[in-house]
């Protein structure tokens, strides 16, 4: 259903954005709510808290997934410097990095870390209450016991998902013992669906799109009392989960003597569905980086859910894209969402510096000469991180680099262009991927 003039009057884009938006067209926008001073909750401290409880859980980890022995049970992703993805870009100047996402051990996407944390908080919460820990000081061995595993056996965690979420949900359910159901939406991959399934995971399919398959979960799940949902559209834990890798980030930059000051900037450039894993993420490195750091969400031309969010006013409910006669037909998977997150949306609406979109064209361009100049593999939606720097050089671009007294720190910034998957895409999935940058 297409919006009525006056509904497109209360969303904060001009005449200019709103046709391209309606006509499935490129665009950065530039966040008019965007403030460099702004002032985050008290709930920071909640990241520190995720952090911890993902160290306390490290030898359960260690123990379920082999793959993180190398780690000590930590899941992290390397951040890596792209000299020749950057000269092949339209770029603003200064150096890019990517963040290796896509690598994640365990479930090989964004999603690892807030999904995973969401399930261990579950977890952790369940057995303090039935004694099968004293404490969080106590030995996590006992997460691993048959005490253990038949209280859990007697729980289902569930989540509504496009696929990376399920996957991250699934694997870490199954692998504690849970009852783990997954409902996928109609843009859900079918090699998504089959690895879960090789995990013993349900697969509960929907020919309808995203929210519904999440609404249809919520309301399963909400008619067991043993049934647990991971709320992808409002969920604290998952949040805090992935705003985690905001600290780990910031111990990376060190550790390559990366400056991230007044003189040199941080630009961020984070894949965007329903908008919990970049929201996360951007309250995290905000939280610590400050007016510093600049953090821009990319969607696809057809599901630029989240641009529409925040460019609605405050405490309201989202536009859905479909409202502007977009049809979410795309191929980045990940993003394929009509409408964001209202919670994300309020709780980040003054921490994003805006908004860019993408055509699927460009998408397989970047995935092939990331390939072919860096030879990292990766799915559709996290290609579209890496043209970000492109999108600077825009006029709405340079606007916002003006506003913010950024147009001769240039040369000293950096840039990271957030991968977010795509080591787990099967070999012939991903070469037509390839192909498709071809013609």
């Amino acid at each position: 259903m297409q919006m009525s003039e006056q509904r497109f009057s209360e969303l904060n884009l001009s005449k200019e954005q709103t046709e391209k938006v309606q006509q499935g067209s490129p665009l950065l926008w530039p966040n008019p709510s965007y403030r460099s001073d702004a002032a985050l909750s008290p709930e920071v401290a909640l990241i520190h808290q995720a952090d911890a409880r993902l160290r306390r859980f490290s030898s359960v980890l260690t123990a379920l997934f082999p793959e993180l022995r190398g780690t000590d049970g930590i899941i992290e992703s390397c951040l890596v410097e792209v000299c020749s993805l950057f000269q092949a870009l339209n770029h603003a100047g200064g150096r890019l990095f990517i963040k290796g996402d896509h690598q994640l051990p365990v479930a090989g996407s964004i999603k690892a870390r807030g999904g995973i944390h969401e399930v261990l908080h579950f977890a952790e919460s369940l057995a303090l209450s039935e004694g099968i820990i004293e404490c969080t000081d106590s030995d996590y061995a006992a997460f691993l016991s048959e005490p253990a595993k038949t209280l859990f056996a007697q729980y289902t965690v569930a989540v509504g998902s496009t696929g990376n979420l399920g996957l991250s949900i699934g694997i870490i359910g199954a692998a504690l013992g849970f009852n783990a159901v997954v409902h996928m939406s109609s843009d859900a991959k079918n090699w998504k669906k089959d690895r879960l399934r090789k995990r013993g995971v349900q697969v509960v399919e929907h020919s309808a799109d995203y929210g519904a398959a999440v609404e249809a979960g919520r309301v399963q799940s909400d008619a067991d009392p043993y049934s647990y949902f991971v709320d992808d559209e409002r969920s604290p834990h998952l949040f805090m989960g992935y705003a985690v890798a905001a600290l780990r980030l910031k111990a990376q930059l060190e550790e390559s003597n990366i400056q991230v000051d007044r003189d040199h900037p941080l630009f961020v450039y984070l894949p965007a569905g329903v908008g919990g894993a970049p929201g996360g993420i951007t309250f995290g490195l905000k939280s610590i980086f400050g007016e510093h750091v600049h953090c821009f969400f990319a969607e696809p031309v057809q599901a630029p859910c989240m641009l529409l969010g925040l460019a609605g006013a405050p405490h309201s409910e989202p536009t859905p894209v479909y409202e502007f006669g977009l049809a979410v037909d795309t191929d980045a998977d990940g993003l394929a969402v009509g409408t964001a997150s209202q919670w994300v949306c309020d709780v980040t609406r003054h921490l994003v510096s805006g908004v860019y979109t993408q055509s699927d064209d460009t998408l397989y361009r970047d995935l092939e000469r990331l390939k072919r100049l860096e030879n990292i593999e990766v799915e559709p939606s996290a290609a579209i991180s890496c043209s970000g720097v492109e999108m600077l050089n825009t006029n709405s671009g340079q606007t916002y680099l003006k506003r913010h007294g950024l147009l001769d720190k240039m040369e000293s910034s950096t840039h990271i262009a957030w991968l977010t998957g795509g080591s787990f895409v099967p070999a012939e999935e991903y070469e037509k991927y390839l192909k498709l940058a071809c013609i």
